[in-house]
């Protein structure tokens, strides 16, 4: 059921004027879609529940997400429900549903929550929705006993009552008490204040690496091209052919183009090394020396 273009009222609306249906109308329905595909009594089932999609939805707008968002996620377990439920089991449909529709908007919360994701596990899952409620319950219950509990006191008897690591409900307490910011935002009321975004380091390349970088490129070139240019025309092929293609010829087609063994291509591969690393070597000395 696409909600696009429809708001939650109206959508709430065409819920409220769906029909009621009898266990007997609900298992032929659920049998029709399971057993032949048939996708007219899947939008009758699916219609008919949604007024139940929907009066859940409403139970998480305090998490600050659009309901008309939440009302499609709850459409979206509803639509589960009725793709997994099994008539002959002799369950309500509505009673099946619930834990698809409540799985799916909880987790639609937890993606949208923060831009860091706030938790995946069961246990986190069940901080999230619950942390609030279980500490307002046990400061209740410690104050009709007449005693205070410090910070520390009630994230262990929180832990201890959902049942989790005491580090959890300290890394979900920390999440849940803070907020996204733009970095776009400036960083004081001043027009011309910067953006938060302006004190991040720039990970990439400096001008002055950059610069550095093409200059010992453009050495580097130069030095290379010297040594190929004391190589013999045969040794410069070779090397040319070797080592400056995307894909190097093997020893034994140059061998065969050029009328000699593959050893000797080998050779000369080797002699013409030896002379460029010569090469090489004299002109850093010469470079070393000049800088000195």
């Amino acid at each position: 059921m696409a909600l696009d273009g429809y708001t939650d009222l109206s959508v709430s609306r065409q819920a409220m004027k769906a029909e009621l249906l009898d266990a007997e109308t609900e298992v032929r329905l659920a049998r029709a879609w399971r057993d032949l595909r048939d996708e007219r009594a899947l939008h009758r089932l699916i219609t008919a529940y949604m007024r139940l999609a929907i009066s859940m939805a409403a139970k998480f707008r305090r998490y600050g997400a659009p309901m008309n968002d939440l009302i499609q996620e709850a459409s979206l377990g509803l639509m589960k429900a009725a793709d997994k439920f099994d008539p002959e089991r002799g369950v309500r449909f509505s009673t099946y549903a619930v834990w698809w529709i409540k799985a799916s908007i909880q987790d639609y919360v937890m993606r949208n929550w923060s831009m860091v994701r706030t938790g995946s596990t069961s246990s986190q899952k069940a901080l999230f929705f619950n942390l609030r409620r279980v500490q307002a319950k046990l400061e209740r219950e410690a104050s009709q006993r007449g005693e205070a509990l410090d910070q520390h006191q009630l994230r262990q008897l929180v832990a201890a009552e959902v049942g989790v690591p005491l580090a959890d409900v300290e890394m979900m307490e920390g999440r849940l008490s803070g907020s996204d910011y733009s970095l776009n935002a400036t960083q004081s009321s001043d027009e011309d204040g910067r953006e938060w975004i302006d004190a991040l380091e720039d990970e990439g390349q400096q001008a002055a690496e950059a610069v550095e970088g093409a200059h010992d490129s453009a050495r580097l070139r130069g030095w290379l091209v010297t040594a190929m240019q004391g190589l013999n025309p045969r040794e410069r092929y070779i090397v040319a052919e070797r080592k400056l293609k995307d894909d190097g010829r093997t020893l034994e087609s140059l061998g065969e183009e050029l009328g000699l063994s593959k050893e000797r291509v080998r050779q000369l591969e080797a002699a013409a090394f030896a002379k460029m690393r010569r090469s090489l070597e004299q002109q850093s000395r010469e470079v070393r020396h000049f800088l000195t």
